[in-house]
């Protein structure tokens, strides 16, 4: 398989149409980044794969309050799928 370098714009866009792995390919870009701001925002949009990062930088740096924020951001997030879920099924 050859080794493609795809940009950010055109990961953005099919993030943005869907794509899980293009949001967790951007979660992993703002990681090695060290963008936090940008991990928080991909968290809001449902990342869970920037829940994972952001959890791990924080439980590394003992951040009580932000692995309280992710949590909560989670909890969020699994109110929302359920909901969605019992409206497809009516």
């Amino acid at each position: 398989m050859e080794n493609t370098n795809i940009d950010r714009e055109t990961l953005r866009e099919l993030a943005d149409e869907g794509n899980e792995t293009a949001l967790d390919r951007l979660a992993d870009l703002a990681d090695a980044a060290g963008h936090l701001e940008e991990l928080s925002e991909l968290l809001d949009e449902g990342s869970m794969h920037a829940g994972s990062l952001l959890t791990r930088r924080a439980a590394a740096a003992g951040d009580l309050r932000e692995l309280q924020r992710i949590s909560d951001a989670g909890s969020r997030l699994e109110q929302l799928l359920r909901a969605s879920a019992d409206e497809s099924r009516d």
